[in-house]
């Protein structure tokens, strides 16, 4: 061939494939044009695995697609689905009991509203209902907790707040109901101004590891009649809290669980939500980082929720990396 053959096939491939570059980068511009410049993601209070789980999962998301993002201390599951319906936060954290009460219209936020702009993205992991008191106190099970005895469940309308004074109640424990943050209820178990903390969150919780460091504390596990007493009543499952989750525990303690799950505004854009359940699904050692209960944070858990619609982005993700979804849980 000639060599100004050559020199003019060269300049044509150069100018055809700047010409697809740029065409590539106005695409992408285009998918990103709709996109938030900023997100929130409603977590819970200060101490508890969703505040440390879902600031952690803002900031990756913003470091990796490079916008502003941040967590926000709420009063958990059942007030986070109430912000990501209305649009006051793009993202958060929740838990299915809640989830299933505030799409039904049953939230005790808002009775009658039903909450159904709220997508499902991914799973987080199972939210253990776990007990402690301080070893001094000499509570070693729930039949010995003393009645009147004054126990703390969280944030008010908290999944904890939801659901453990019932549980609680239907194993017949009688007790003053107490609220507040992990982390506060935490220092007051150790002041002694309450006598129990029953704490519904992922393990470990940061409350419960600091408080063991300071003093002596009993983890108290269900026997194996309240574990199914409580299964029936409830939406929970079995669960087993590793010994290793505790310097205090010498044994496997038996609890029961509800399933968690990161939750969208349905109204986001395709491609952003997309590309946020990329990230956190092709990387779980760094989700690991974060919290290491986001080791069940995994595409092979979608089967845990039975109640939230997905969003299409997310779908959209599972779809393409071979993971069936029924067709009823997409939102359209």
């Amino acid at each position: 061939m000639p060599q100004i053959a050559r020199t003019t096939l060269a300049l044509t491939v150069a100018s055809t494939l700047a010409a697809v570059a740029v065409i590539a980068q106005a695409a992408e511009e285009s998918d990103r044009s709709d996109w938030p410049n900023s997100i929130t993601v409603a977590t819970a209070s200060q101490g508890g695995t969703y505040y440390v789980y879902g600031s952690g999962w803002a900031n990756l998301i913003a470091d990796e697609l490079g916008i502003s993002g941040g967590g926000e201390i709420t009063g958990g599951p059942t007030q986070n689905m109430a912000l990501v319906h209305s649009g006051d936060v793009a993202l958060g954290l929740t838990t299915m009991g809640p989830a299933a009460q505030a799409l039904n219209g049953e939230s005790p936020l808002a009775p009658g509203m039903a909450m159904d702009n709220v997508c499902a993205l991914f799973p987080m992991y199972e939210t253990p209902f776990s007990i402690a008191a301080l070893s001094s106190s000499g509570i070693t099970s729930i039949s010995e907790i003393p009645d009147g005895a004054r126990i703390g469940f969280g944030p008010a309308a908290s999944t904890s707040d939801t659901y453990f004074p019932a549980i609680l109640e239907t194993l017949g424990v009688d007790f003053e109901r107490r609220n507040g943050g992990w982390s506060d209820l935490g220092g007051q178990l150790q002041d002694g101004l309450i006598d129990v903390v029953a704490f519904a969150a992922g393990i470990p919780i940061p409350a419960v590891s600091q408080l063991e460091v300071q003093t002596d504390v009993n983890i108290i596990e269900f026997t194996e009649e309240e574990q199914q007493q409580v299964i029936d009543a409830f939406p929970v499952s079995a669960f087993t809290i590793p010994a290793s989750t505790y310097s205090t525990l010498d044994d496997d303690a038996r609890a029961v669980s509800m399933w968690n799950f990161t939750i969208a505004n349905c109204d986001l854009p395709e491609s952003f939500v997309y590309e946020i359940t990329k990230l956190s699904m092709e990387n779980n050692d760094r989700m690991r980082d974060i919290h290491r209960s986001a080791a069940n944070s995994v595409p092979e858990n979608l089967e845990y929720n039975t109640v939230l619609p997905f969003h299409p982005g997310a779908a959209r993700w599972y779809e393409e990396n071979g993971y069936e979804i029924d067709p009823s849980l997409i939102h359209e």
